[in-house]
């Protein structure tokens, strides 16, 4: 094999790799803020006035660049393989773990959405300065259920996130075999 296709496969492109770490510290902002947000007292002006129509356009923002990078994925025709050095169950669980999170990703806003969407004293779906257009009609026994499903896969979202992290901690600096570095792939 020629080096330089082996290069373009070692590692993902450039693109994707900008794209998820862009990804991650947007996901971090929205987990911490939600968790910060909906413990703050009604009363607290910026909950509303600040937190949530950042929230929301934050979370959107995070669902455009998760589907430019499934796009990009699909467009892409070298992409790294699962690491051959790895154990069965742990490739297993990489790409489990890999295609849930990308449908969290795309599913958590879009219950975010139809939370706004639907909640009767909402007053849109605020993105950066545009409100988007409400597809959904108001419903507040609706609204309970995306409020349920958003939390709830937020925080499943959280743990497959942590999961992610700490297996890849673990390949780079516990692993006695060094080609079991799959960090690399993304710096």
């Amino acid at each position: 094999m020629n080096p330089i296709d082996q290069q373009t496969t070692d590692r993902y492109p450039t693109s994707l790799r900008m794209l998820h770490w862009v990804r991650a510290v947007l996901i971090a902002g929205l987990l911490w803020a939600g968790w910060h947000m909906t413990g703050l007292n009604d009363e607290v002006a910026s909950k509303y006035e600040l937190y949530y129509p950042w929230h929301k356009s934050f979370g959107l923002l995070v669902f455009l660049v998760v589907l430019t990078q499934i796009a990009l994925r699909f467009r892409t025709p070298a992409l790294p393989q699962p690491l051959e050095t790895l154990a069965k169950y742990e490739k297993f669980l990489s790409r489990l773990t890999q295609r849930v999170m990308y449908a969290l990703v795309v599913i958590v806003p879009l219950m975010g959405y139809s939370m706004s969407s639907t909640y009767t004293m909402s007053d849109g779906v605020f993105f950066f300065g545009v409100n988007l257009p409400e597809l959904l009609p108001k419903n507040d026994n609706w609204f309970v259920v995306f409020q349920w499903l958003h939390k709830v896969l937020a925080y499943t979202l959280l743990a497959l996130i942590l999961l992610h992290v700490v297996g890849a901690l673990k390949h780079r600096f516990y692993d006695r075999d060094p080609r079991n570095d799959v960090l690399r792939r993304m710096l």
